[in-house]
């Protein structure tokens, strides 16, 4: 079983206009709903593998309990959310159909007690102890959680012998590369902030060196580039995909989390992550991907490399 953390998680809504103009009123041609924030993305994209998922995080208010009764109709994901007084925040995604260009708004998510994050670490030790085979730990912390949380749960997920994926940003991400985990997943900019060189090949070696085992680093239309143990890899795409891109990153890292619990080697994970990001952004909503299509990509990503590299 995989486990997913989303400590901010949220109703994606998602809203299609024809043409977005700034300071204008629009009629949009449809609406969809569904539970989000990061982790609980990769998890839709897990379990739409075939992996069994349990998600966990934080749940509060209407909005929340809108998550978890939504939740309870996805085949294969497990609702393990821990509940608090706040409300679950709500995330909208406005979809150009003109341009095929998404503009996002983000709430900023429920304050978080002490009390409420004592709860919650318990819960995830507990978690952990029940046969876990991989951990994400994904997206933005919600206001009351302390900065050095996904540091703290990683060295948790360590202790307890789960290999844990990173995917946060700022300083979330600083603190939590120190703390080693084996895959951290940052995008261009994120691993520019985190280590101050826009080289990527460069940055990725050095988000390694300052503690993360692996670093795979998301290159928008251009793909991955992998920095591992056992070498160097870049995977990308056969050609530019258009449509929506919110969830495709998470896509990506549902990929790797499946490749490393199926123990495929890292060339075919990162076609496989790369292939289902391109086909997330054929998808009308976040947590969803074109199947059809991520069958025919995957056999076309190019994966370049060197496994000798270290």
């Amino acid at each position: 079983m995989i486990l997913t953390v989303t400590l901010n998680t949220a109703l994606d809504i998602t809203y299609r206009v024809r043409e977005l103009r700034p300071h204008g009123t629009h009629r949009v041609s449809e609406v969809t709903e569904r539970p989000g924030g990061k982790g609980l993305n990769v998890a839709r994209v897990l379990a739409a593998l075939g992996h069994e998922v349990t998600v966990t995080g934080f749940t509060g208010g209407a909005t929340g309990r809108v998550v978890q009764e939504q939740l309870a109709g996805t085949p294969g994901v497990l609702d393990a959310l821990v509940p608090v007084s706040g409300a679950t925040r709500r995330t909208t995604a406005i979809v150009d159909e003109l341009t095929g260009d998404t503009t996002q708004l983000n709430e900023p998510g429920p304050t978080v007690t002490s009390a409420e994050w004592s709860a919650f670490q318990e819960a995830y030790e507990g978690l952990l102890g029940g046969g876990v085979s991989a951990v994400a730990l994904c997206g933005s912390l919600p206001p009351g959680v302390p900065v050095g949380a996904y540091a703290g749960l990683i060295r948790t997920a360590r202790a307890a012998g789960v290999p844990v994926l990173l995917d946060t940003s700022g300083e979330p991400l600083r603190r939590g590369v120190a703390a080693r985990p084996d895959i951290l997943k940052p995008n261009a900019d994120e691993l520019a902030e985190l280590t101050g060189s826009h080289d990527p090949l460069r940055a990725t070696r050095d988000a390694r060196r300052r503690g993360a085992r692996t670093v795979v680093a998301s290159l928008g239309v251009r793909g991955l580039l992998a920095a591992t143990p056992e070498g160097d890899w870049h995977a990308a795409p056969p050609a530019r995909v258009h449509g929506n891109p919110t969830g495709a990153g998470d896509s990506a890292v549902a990929g790797l989390l499946s490749g490393l619990v199926e123990r495929l080697p890292w060339p075919d994970r990162l076609a496989r992550a790369v292939a289902l990001s391109a086909a997330t952004v054929l998808a009308p909503v976040a947590g969803e991907f074109d199947r059809p299509a991520y069958e025919e990509l995957l056999g076309r990503v190019t994966v370049t490399g060197d496994a000798t590299a270290a």
